[in-house]
């Protein structure tokens, strides 16, 4: 099974290399653009893919060649796997523009990634974790919590469920949902710096696509994305203080 991480981390990279030189079809950024929402974030946010995939090539890579019996990373690498190969196949499918098969795939990622955080985040807080485990891994949960709710968007506007003239009221309600996963994880992950700082980036992210943009709503969409951020990075405090204090 480690050799299956291995080979699945590295494939990621991979990947999107593909995809961004348009083998599949339309880049993120183009079918972003074609399908505006109010919950989408700047380009610049997207460039955290370079990190997380360099830091999940590094955690493959050790794990593949770590000799330590470590059985909470044996207990996540079936999730791990899925996690790395539901990521690189979303970037195939949203690029051939199958959206309700990409919403379903990213969906599949988040629940794997964040399960293998949460074990990892759990080890790391009593203080006997490896960096290089939690840190991948938080960060790469903590992107596509809020990746999947931008996916959410781009589904309605694409098939138009909701009116798109006026997307503010459904799109609130959207960033209701994000703050529940957000803060509800960020409290689970006893306040993971790295799962908080990826969702507060793409918030700011966010924060910076609605503030220049001319949809209706934008503005209040702006305000809330950067009013969520200060949130998560409270909760991440509080939460980091309550388990300092042992509670």
């Amino acid at each position: 099974m480690k050799y299956l991480v291995f080979l699945s981390a590295w494939a990621m990279p991979v990947v999107a290399w593909l995809s961004n030189a348009g083998v599949f079809g339309p880049t993120n950024g183009e079918i972003s653009d074609r399908y505006p929402t109010l919950i989408v974030a700047a380009g610049y946010a997207f460039a955290i893919w370079g990190p997380i995939f360099a830091l999940d090539v590094l955690f493959g890579t050790w794990q593949a060649f770590d000799r330590a019996r470590d059985r909470r990373l044996a207990s996540i690498r079936p999730w791990t796997t899925l996690g790395f190969a539901m990521t690189s196949l979303w970037m195939v499918v949203f690029s051939l523009q199958w959206f309700w098969l990409a919403l379903a795939i990213i969906w599949v990622s988040l629940a794997s990634l964040l399960f293998s955080a949460a074990r990892v985040s759990d080890t790391a807080a009593h203080g006997h974790g490896r960096w290089w485990q939690w840190v991948p891994l938080s960060l790469h949960a903590g992107w596509v919590s809020l990746a999947v709710f931008l996916n959410v968007a781009q589904v309605i506007v694409a098939y138009r469920l909701l009116p798109v003239a006026h997307m503010l009221p459904w799109s609130l309600v959207l960033f209701v949902l994000v703050a529940a996963l957000l803060l509800g994880s960020v409290l689970y992950l006893r306040g993971n710096p790295w799962y908080a700082l990826a969702a507060v980036w793409g918030l700011i992210g966010v924060y910076a696509r609605q503030h220049r943009s001319a949809l209706d709503g934008a503005g209040v969409a702006a305000s809330t994305a950067l009013g969520l951020a200060v949130v998560i990075v409270l909760a991440a405090l509080y939460a980091r203080s309550r388990r300092a204090r042992g509670g």
